[in-house]
Formats: structure tokens, C-alpha cells, sequence
């Protein structure tokens, strides 16, 4: 039994690295290094930092998620790098929601399965649980991220020149250059083999290199690489790990019992898929055919729709790397809330919406 869970862990490790390292996290930890390395610090507090107007800050950063096709991993190294660079706790933990959870490639993949009803429903779902989320963290981490909001004024008070841009207009092309390399494999090598994803991120990466050589100072690169390497070094074993006990909690879960206990639009229900959900790994647009399956069985919309949301958008590697980059109380106290809002999202819709 034991070298049984041993071998599931250890194939879940083989396919996650297989097709998920080279085209998505290594292109989105280059991302989160060049953010904290090129992102001027003072304009994004501005603009979504603690001082920034909270509607337009938390619509500003939901809305943008959803062109963001990452999973509940590759998104921890955007989300933290932004944060980390200024962002407030409550624009960066939306951000680390809104992107797997509802982004618009699984929005597309999942109207063409489940249909449009369950995409609105979504989509909807996901913007409030966002926004609670948004409000949740700012309020319980507020003294926290007021330390640094003052920390923050007193360098723009003895650096008033920091706060023009953003970004120069050099670092924005490369930025974008890095987002093309982290999207496009996904994009347009989504219905190919894994070989087109493949040449399209080693397409983009040439591109992305030879901008580097030719744009970037030497210094300039050495405090990107140094800061992705950070990223990596932090985030990368943790979600190894994570990503080996999916595998075992994966073998070990009889499959008879998730379907007899998923069936109706019950609250315990919809707490069970959240749970399901919120411990296992889907990369984006698994998560579709695998509720259709389960919906085929007799599972309920509601809880359907739990799963949705927070199938690609928690997950065991997801909440071990978040305590590692966030701190452990930051990562309790998101996992618990959406558990909470997915329970009650999913017998909420499953009972009046759906």
C-alpha cells in the first residue's frame, strides 16, 4: 500500500513537471523577478497600493486577472511579485483568485462543456468572492501593510522623482515580452500537443533573450535573474512537494464516496466539492471535464460550480507555497475564507441562481 502512494505521489511529480515547469513557471517566476526589479515602487502604491481608492484598486486588479491563464501555482509567483513591489494585500490576494479561478480561457473552454448559464454563473461568483477576499485581507492584515504604506511615503517624500511612471518604456516592452512567453503556450499551443507549447514558449524566449542582450544594462539583468531566482528558490520545492501529496490524497480517496456525497444542491454538498477542490491540483481547463464527468454522475450544479472555482484556484501546493511567500497567517486565514465563500457560493447559486 505504502509503495502504492509512494508511486501515485511520485507520477504526479512527473506529469507536473512534464508539462507545466517549462511553459508556465518558469516564465512566470521571470515575470514576478522582473516586476520586482524593474516596477517603480511609489506608482503602484499609487494605483493599487494601500492608499489607492479600494473600488477602483480591486476592480482594476479583477478585472485584469481574467486575462491572466495561470493556475493556483504559476500565479504565486505574479501575485507575490506584485506584491512585493507595492501592490496591496487585498489587490495581490484577488489577483491570486481571480486568474485561476475565472480566467477567460477556462471561462471559454468551460461554456463549450458545461454551457453559458454556468460560465455567467462563474464569472459572477468569481468577482464577488474576489471582492470579499479583496476586503478580508486588507482588514486583517491592515497594520501591517500600514508599516509599509509609511515606509513607502517617506521614500517618495525624500524622492519625490520616483513617482512619475510606472514603469520606463524599455522595461514595459520587456515585461510584455515576458507575459507573451507565459500565455501564448497556453493561448495558442492549448488544443495542439505539448510540442507546440513547446516551441512557441522556445519561439518567445529567443525573443525575449535577445531583447534582454540588447536593451538591458548588465546590472540590469543580473537584479532580474537574482530576484526570479528568489522565486524559484522559495516557491519551486514547495510546490513539488504539494504537487506529490496531491498525488497520494489522490489514491487514497475512494472514488464511489465522491459521487454517493455530491449529488443535490445540499450545503454539506457544496461543502464537500470545495474541499475536493480546494485540496487537489487542476491546471486550467482540467477542471471542466471533470465536473462534467461528476455532473453525469448526479452531481448538483451548485456544488458543480463550488468546484469550478475552487478547483483551479486553490489547491495543497497552492496553500504550502502561499504560507512560504505570504506567511503562514495570511494563507490560513485566505484558505479559510474561501472555503467559506465557496460553500456557501455553491448552495447559494445551486438553490436560486442555477
Amino acid at each position: 500500500m505504502i509503495e502504492e502512494l509512494i508511486t501515485a505521489g511520485l507520477l504526479a511529480i512527473k506529469d507536473y513537471v512534464a508539462t507545466h515547469v517549462l511553459t508556465c513557471l518558469v516564465p512566470a517566476f521571470l515575470l514576478a523577478g522582473a516586476m520586482v526589479a524593474f516596477i517603480n515602487q511609489e506608482a503602484i502604491l499609487d494605483h493599487l497600493g494601500e492608499r489607492a481608492n479600494k473600488l477602483k484598486s480591486f476592480s482594476l486588479a479583477g478585472l485584469a486577472s481574467f486575462f491572466v491563464a495561470a493556475c493556483s501555482c504559476t500565479v504565486i509567483p505574479v501575485s507575490s511579485g506584485l506584491f512585493y513591489s507595492g501592490a496591496a494585500i487585498g489587490v495581490a490576494f484577488i489577483i491570486l483568485w481571480v486568474a485561476p479561478s475565472a480566467n477567460i480561457l477556462s471561462l471559454i473552454y468551460t461554456g463549450n462543456i458545461l454551457g453559458g448559464e454556468i460560465v455567467v454563473a462563474r464569472i459572477a461568483a468569481s468577482l464577488m468572492m474576489a471582492f470579499v477576499v479583496g476586503w478580508v485581507m486588507t482588514l486583517a492584515f491592515r497594520k501591517e501593510r500600514r508599516e509599509i504604506e509609511a515606509a513607502g511615503t517617506a521614500a517618495a517624500a525624500s524622492n519625490p522623482g520616483t513617482k512619475n511612471r510606472i514603469l520606463s518604456r524599455t522595461h514595459l516592452i520587456f515585461l510584455v515580452l515576458i507575459v507573451l512567453t507565459l500565455l501564448l503556450p497556453n493561448y495558442i499551443g492549448q488544443t495542439g500537443p505539448y510540442i507546440e507549447k513547446v516551441v512557441i514558449w522556445g519561439v518567445m524566449t529567443l525573443v525575449l533573450a535577445a531583447y534582454a542582450f540588447r536593451k538591458l544594462t548588465g546590472d540590469e539583468v543580473k537584479q532580474w535573474l537574482r530576484e526570479s531566482w528568489w522565486f524559484v528558490r522559495i516557491i519551486f520545492p514547495l510546490l513539488i512537494l504539494g504537487v506529490f501529496l496531491v498525488g497520494v490524497i489522490g489514491k487514497l480517496l475512494p472514488e464511489e464516496w465522491i459521487r454517493s456525497w455530491l449529488g443535490g444542491n445540499g450545503i454539506t454538498a457544496s461543502f464537500l466539492a470545495t474541499m475536493i477542490g480546494a485540496i487537489s491540483y487542476f491546471a486550467t481547463m482540467t477542471e471542466a471535464p471533470f465536473v462534467d464527468t461528476l455532473m453525469k454522475l448526479g452531481m448538483g450544479k451548485g456544488p458543480a460550480l463550488a468546484l469550478l472555482l475552487t478547483g483551479p484556484g486553490l489547491s495543497l501546493p497552492n496553500w504550502i507555497a502561499i504560507a512560504r511567500v505570504f506567511g503562514i497567517k495570511k494563507s490560513f486565514v485566505y484558505v479559510i475564507t474561501i472555503v467559506i465563500l465557496g460553500t456557501f457560493v455553491g448552495w447559494f447559486f445551486g438553490n436560486y441562481i442555477l
